[in-house]
C-alpha cells in the first residue's frame, strides 16, 4: 500500500511517502507562513523526482529553507496513493487547517482511506491502522485548546 504522510502543525512542515512501513521519501521544509503556497509543490516533488538521496535544499540569504531527509522522490503519481496518514494535532490552527484540508481533498478526490493521529509515533500508529483497514473517512483537527473567537466590533 502506498501511503502519503503529512504534518503541518508547526513552522517546519513534513511530508513522506511509504510503501507499507518502508519509507520511500521524506521532506521537511520551513513552510511557516508560506505553507499554503508551498505544500502542493512539495507534494509534487515528493512524488515525481526520481533520484534517491538527492539533496533539494534551497537557500534564501544564509538560511536553509528546505531539507531532504531521505530520498528525492519516488516516481509515483497521485493515483498511486492508496491511503493518507495525517498529524491531527495539537498544534497551529492555520497549519493544521491547511494540512487537513489538503489531505481530506485528496481522500475525497481519489476515494482512499485516511487516518488522523497525534503523538510522537503518529506515523507508525497511522500506518499500522491503515494497513489494518481503519478509515476515519474525514480527518478532524485537535487544536489542544478551545477556539478563541473574538466578538465582532460594532
Amino acid at each position: 500500500m502506498i501511503i502519503l504522510t503529512l504534518r503541518t502543525d508547526k513552522p517546519q512542515a513534513e511530508i513522506g511517502l511509504y510503501e507499507d512501513e518502508k519509507q520511500l521519501a521524506y521532506y521537511k521544509w520551513q513552510a511557516h507562513r508560506q505553507l499554503a503556497e508551498t505544500i502542493h509543490k512539495k507534494l509534487l516533488q515528493l512524488l515525481n523526482k526520481p533520484a534517491p538521496h538527492q539533496n533539494l535544499s534551497g537557500v534564501v540569504g544564509n538560511r536553509i529553507t528546505e531539507r531532504q531527509v531521505f530520498g528525492a522522490g519516488s516516481s509515483k503519481e497521485w493515483g498511486d496513493i492508496e491511503g493518507i496518514v495525517v498529524f491531527k494535532g495539537p498544534g497551529s490552527f492555520t497549519g493544521l487547517r491547511i494540512g487537513l484540508t489538503v489531505a481530506n481533498a485528496l481522500v475525497y478526490s481519489y476515494k482512499i482511506p485516511i487516518v488522523a493521529r497525534g503523538g510522537s509515533r503518529w506515523i507508525e500508529t497511522g500506518i499500522k491502522n491503515l494497513l489494518a483497514g481503519q478509515n476515519d473517512k474525514i480527518a478532524l483537527p485537535e487544536y489542544g485548546a478551545p477556539a478563541n473567537i473574538t466578538k465582532p466590533r460594532k
